[in-house]
């Protein structure tokens, strides 16, 4: 499809005024508070996926409420000591999947934690992770999931649960705790944008950076006025049955937009956007990268859609690994 949102030189200027609740700090210090109560309880079980170069490891932690998240943990057979890690969030409706997606990383010498995303993983990737109360994986819905309270909406589990996942990593005993770093793209974008505004103020020790590849729930008034792709549709249907609603359920998605965040988080961050992206429209992560608060940087694909850079991102994600880990 041809461009639709505006032209670059507007998107990279295009910084809209904040829409945040006044309580928003108070929000997130309260439910990391209560996340603090409950014991990480992080296990790490060898299992055998016939990989002879790598140790992978099934894994358990609490997150929001206590409740048991799911994920992978894999690094090179050979290492000895404390090393680097890259936490991946997935993108929307997927789970952890088999160990074999999840390889690329660790071959590059460092660890990789990949966190499953609770009630989801039947939309493209398996997961294994319930939401307590909720159920398990299911497709499509989480956006508007619990939408009537800030208190009960979904992302509220979900973000909590993705700093939970650092502080997990970090207890591994072959994990370097002062050399992590988040990653995620679309909705994983979104978990890593939360993730790098509130897991300084949480943990001992911050992240060292993130990527952020064209994230979603950023801007998400106008994404629904300029998009009726999934999934963001699904919250434009919600509201076209619950009219006159429009007030609550912004001011509700206030505490979990990721312009927001951006404009909390400080570390360096790798972002990435695709002109043509139709799933999370350009103005809309432009209008968190334009907030962030960090040193940034943006990797602009004119060509392509919400698949952004394919493989030549994942090679920036290399180099901004080896920057950031100072690895030679």
């Amino acid at each position: 499809m041809p461009q639709f949102d505006l032209p670059l030189r507007e998107l990279e200027q295009y910084a809209p005024d904040r829409t945040e609740p006044a309580d928003f700090d108070a929000f997130w210090e309260k439910t990391l508070a209560e996340t603090a109560a409950f014991s990480l309880d992080a296990r790490f079980d060898e299992v055998d996926a016939g990989y002879s170069e790598l140790v992978t490891e099934d894994v358990t932690f609490a997150g929001y409420g206590g409740h048991p998240i799911k994920g992978w943990m894999l690094r090179p057979r050979s290492a000895s000591g404390p090393l680097p890690t890259v936490v991946t969030y997935i993108g929307y409706g997927g789970g952890r999947s088999l160990l074999g997606e999840w390889t690329a990383i660790p071959s590059t010498g460092v660890a990789h934690f990949v966190m499953d995303l609770r009630g989801q993983g039947a939309g493209h990737r398996s997961g294994d992770t319930p939401d307590p109360g909720v159920g398990g994986p299911h497709f499509g819905g989480h956006l508007t999931l619990g939408i009537d309270s800030p208190e009960t909406y979904y992302y509220r589990r979900l973000f909590t649960d993705a700093v939970r996942a650092v502080e997990a990593a970090q207890a591994h005993p072959f994990v370097d705790p002062s050399r992590v770093l988040i990653s995620g793209g679309s909705q994983g974008g979104a978990i890593a944008l939360a993730s790098a505004a509130l897991s300084p103020t949480f943990l001992e020790h911050a992240p060292l950076g993130a990527i952020v590849d064209v994230p979603f729930l950023s801007h998400v008034r106008r994404a629904t006025e300029i998009v009726n792709t999934a999934p963001y549709s699904e919250l434009v249907r919600y509201l076209g049955i619950q009219r006159g609603r429009e007030d609550e359920v912004f001011n509700t998605l206030g505490y979990f937009d990721g312009v927001n965040f951006a404009a909390r988080a400080t570390m360096p961050a790798l972002f990435s956007v695709g002109l043509l992206d139709d799933v999370c429209p350009p103005s809309c992560v432009y209008a968190a990268y334009n907030s962030y608060a960090g040193p940034k940087s943006m990797n602009v694909f004119p060509y392509n859609g919400h698949e952004n850079g394919g493989a030549v991102q994942a090679a920036e994600h290399i180099r901004f690994q080896r920057e950031m880990f100072a690895l030679a």
